[in-house]
């Protein structure tokens, strides 16, 4: 499904043109992965609104200028090397995955168009974002020894289910987009997290809502994944007394009749209603909240900031407030990846663009075993287009921060 041409200037106009803060809103238009719905709206936009600390305060965005970018220097040196990305490109939540392997092939691309010395290949692999499904394809990546470095799981759930195959096979593995907090607690000394886990999530965005948003009463709404568990608790710790657990309820994945929850929500008249989730099922609920004249703001997570969102909510998600750890695309990369993909980039793209770029830099850099390649990263610390990236001994980032976006 890649359409690739030559970006022969990007790292040109990445130089001249990089800043975070004219970053490019989503459109509902164009986006590959999910179902459209003939709901969807083409001026229907998710915008980035500002960055935001754990106490919910704005706080300015990082200088994306200085990023270390694919193209290096020109003159790296390699054998012929491979790193892998594993996720759902198929599926509800497909397009979450494909967000991913478009961000890692544009960087891998550009490396390669640059250093014709040290060519570095793309394996994607389909979890579907299945835990089973990612279960049975971890052995296939580990097994394959001209792997030596993973983008991905994507989804938390899956992260969980296949790290310790990762760790025992010595593969770093740096995920763009699994944040469930628990997972660096397993010990495992491959696991690179390449964004702010819900640990800061949670809180960050509560206290956003009620504060800056002045939000009084909320009820939260989850679904039944792992990614959702973390997200809602963290919420819900976060939101202290404006929770109001009379309207908090579960959902199912693949659930589309919400009336259920919905009633109890209009009962309780709330301020907002946080949704801790994918897009698959927040698009439903939102079309019904709507049509069941709920009032309140409809607010989620890093799982339903994507276009697909927009494309099959259409109208009924004007108005939502998304948050996400990941960075707004600057208009460079916005450019060249729309070129090359024809869809503007979605949650993730940025992240899994700075992940390609280590991995491939440390690969540059003569580390082209997994031992190597791990202790390149472990020690890595660099500036990308979302944010600085260097870890803790368990794989976190010793710095991350939230965005805040909102759906007109």
């Amino acid at each position: 499904m890649n359409r690739r041409v030559t970006v022969g200037v990007f790292a040109v106009a990445m130089a001249t043109v990089l800043t975070v803060s004219a970053c490019g809103s989503k459109s509902s238009g164009g986006s590959e992965g999910g179902a459209s719905s003939s709901a969807g709206s083409s001026d229907v936009t998710i915008s980035p609104v500002a960055q935001i600390d754990t106490s919910g305060k704005v706080v300015p965005s990082a200088d994306a200028s200085s990023a270390i970018l694919p193209a290096g220097d020109g003159k790296a040196t390699c054998p012929a090397s491979t790193i892998a990305m594993a996720g759902a490109l198929t599926g509800d939540n497909a397009a979450l995955g494909i967000n991913i392997r478009d961000g890692a092939q544009l960087a891998v691309d550009q490396h390669n168009k640059a250093n014709p010395g040290c060519q570095i290949s793309l394996k994607t692999f389909d979890t579907e974002g299945d835990p089973q499904k990612a279960s049975q394809v971890a052995p296939q990546i580990t097994n394959d020894q001209s792997i030596i470095g993973l983008i991905g799981p994507a989804f938390s759930g899956e992260t969980k289910a296949t790290g310790s195959v990762f760790n025992q096979a010595g593969l770093v593995a740096t995920t763009a987009s699994a944040t469930n907090p628990t997972l660096a607690s397993n010990g495992w000394k491959t696991f690179f997290r390449g964004l702010a886990n819900d640990d800061v999530q949670g809180p960050a965005v509560a206290k956003y809502m009620t504060g800056k948003l002045g939000y009084k009463k909320v009820c939260v709404i989850k679904d039944d994944s792992e990614y959702a568990a973390g997200l809602a608790k963290a919420i819900t710790t976060g939101l202290g007394s404006a929770n109001d657990s009379s309207c908090n309820g579960d959902v199912k994945t693949k659930d589309r009749d919400f009336s259920a929850i919905i009633t109890k929500v209009n009962a309780a008249k709330p301020d907002a209603v946080f949704y801790a989730g994918y897009y698959a099922e927040a698009a439903p609920l939102v079309q019904q909240m709507k049509n069941a004249g709920v009032s309140a703001t409809f607010v989620s997570g890093d799982g339903v900031n994507d276009p697909q969102f927009v494309s099959q909510a259409g109208s009924a998600a004007k108005g939502s407030d998304l948050s996400c750890p990941c960075g707004p695309a600057p208009d460079a990369f916005k450019s060249a990846y729309k070129t090359q993909f024809n869809q503007d980039p979605g949650v993730y793209s940025v992240e899994a663009y700075d992940l390609a770029t280590i991995l491939m830099r440390g690969i540059g850099a003569g580390n082209t075993t997994r031992p190597k390649l791990l202790e390149y990263v472990r020690g890595y610390d660099g500036q990308g287009l979302a944010r600085t990236y260097k870890w803790t001994s368990d794989g976190e980032l010793t710095s991350s921060l939230i965005w805040m976006y909102d759906v007109k």
